[in-house]
């Protein structure tokens, strides 16, 4: 029996793990669930798997929450404990009774609960990339220091985990050339950049193929989503970004490939949906039942290939250009981008101005390597500040 603690149950990724979890009540059991502003939502999940603790973000959701499982609790019997602030994020993902961690808290507030999971051994599901993208050498270096096992839950580098060999992280002779990393191409596949100078927050949370968040869909529209991805990959596999290539896969239905030096290519095929790599990694060495449905390639009938358009979709190079330069430029990166996604989801600039941000961001900062948690966190305190100021001169 495996004991979780979900980081960021009320998500897409978190609904999908608990959906998982539900169906097999004899192999998982829940600790703890966590979530930020739906609280309505995380009630009924305390209801359903009844954990010990539920955390939230501040001590008014804390007591909202308190409420509403009173009154769920005198009738059902359940007892879970409400606690609240990112002290006790941490507590729950590191509590000598939890085996497993899923981190799939969005963005920055991630990174911090999620390395108290690693520094305590935990096993770790990753669906939170930018506790790779802003701090990746700490984060991998934690890993090897604590004995955690890291698996990765974003379907791309799930199917690339898949295909790799299973001594690949200590054979110098793996015969891997090249990673690909596939991408959707968004809802804006083979759009001009004048065609989506005028695209809403609605149209651009539109995505062809998955359910998601506000903020990834954004970020899968720009493909900065698929930026943020290469940089993650950079750390999972110890890849050089020079040897990670994007493909545009419309279909979804090849998640990733990994080039061999003899020609091979293997890839990792399935449905569209996060269930797959999320039952993969909970049950891994082992195959569990995910509720998805079969693959038939004979209703596909076809999968298209296509290089990005970067041109168009300039948060793809700025990524890459990120992870070239390495030392703090993929926190800047990020923190860049989570204040202007939330700007333009706010409606304060346009669509095309992200990448503006971004680059404008990254263009006034200085290089450093950061030594240090402290030292991740003032970076992209100091890359938050800049963006925040650039945006306001544009809405000027």
């Amino acid at each position: 029996m495996q004991t979780i603690t979900l980081l960021g149950a009320t998500g897409s990724i978190g609904v999908s793990t608990l959906d998982v979890i539900a169906r097999h009540p004899d192999k998982y059991s829940v600790f703890a669930l966590t979530a930020h502003t739906q609280i309505d939502k995380l009630a009924a999940q305390c209801q359903q798997f009844n954990p010990q603790y539920a955390v939230v973000a501040d001590q008014k959701s804390a007591s909202r929450l308190q409420l509403l499982l009173s009154d769920r609790q005198s009738q059902s019997g359940s007892s879970t404990e409400v606690l609240w602030g990112r002290e006790s994020l941490c507590q729950v993902a590191s509590d000598s009774a939890v085996d497993t961690v899923m981190a799939a808290i969005v963005g920055a507030a991630g990174l911090v609960p999620t390395l108290a999971a690693v520094e305590a051994g935990k096993k770790i599901l990753l669906a939170n990339k930018e506790s790779l993208v802003m701090a990746g050498g700490l984060f991998i270096q934690a890993v090897a220091d604590s004995g955690s096992v890291l698996l990765p839950i974003d379907s791309e580098h799930n199917a690339i985990f898949q295909c790799l060999p299973e001594d690949f992280k200590t054979s110098s002779n793996n015969g891997v050339k090249k990673l690909l990393l596939s991408a959707s191409g968004g809802p804006f596949r083979g759009w001009t950049r004048q065609q989506m100078a005028s695209v809403t927050p609605d149209q651009a949370c539109a995505h062809p193929n998955w359910s998601m968040g506000r903020k990834i869909s954004v970020d899968s529209a720009t493909l900065m989503n698929k930026g943020l991805e290469l940089i993650e990959a950079c750390w999972l596999f110890d890849m050089p970004a020079s040897l990670i290539e994007v493909v545009v896969h419309p279909q979804s239905i090849i998640h990733s490939l990994v080039q061999y030096v003899d020609g091979s290519v293997l890839a990792q095929l399935g449905n569209p949906d996060m269930r797959t790599p999320i039952a993969h990694a909970l049950a891994w060495p082992e195959r569990i039942d995910a509720g998805v449905a079969d693959l038939n390639l004979f209703e596909i009938a076809q999968l298209d290939f296509e290089r990005p358009d970067i041109e168009s979709f300039p948060c793809l190079a700025l990524a890459s250009a990120a992870a070239e330069a390495g030392k703090n430029a993929p926190a800047i990166l990020n923190a860049a981008n989570e204040v202007a996604v939330q700007a333009f989801l706010d409606q304060r600039i346009g669509f095309m101005q992200i990448s503006d941000v971004v680059e404008q961001t990254l263009n006034g900062q200085v290089l450093i390597e950061p030594e240090s948690l402290l030292a991740v966190q003032e970076f992209d305190e100091q890359a938050r500040l800049y963006s925040s100021a650039y945006i306001k001169r544009l809405e000027k």
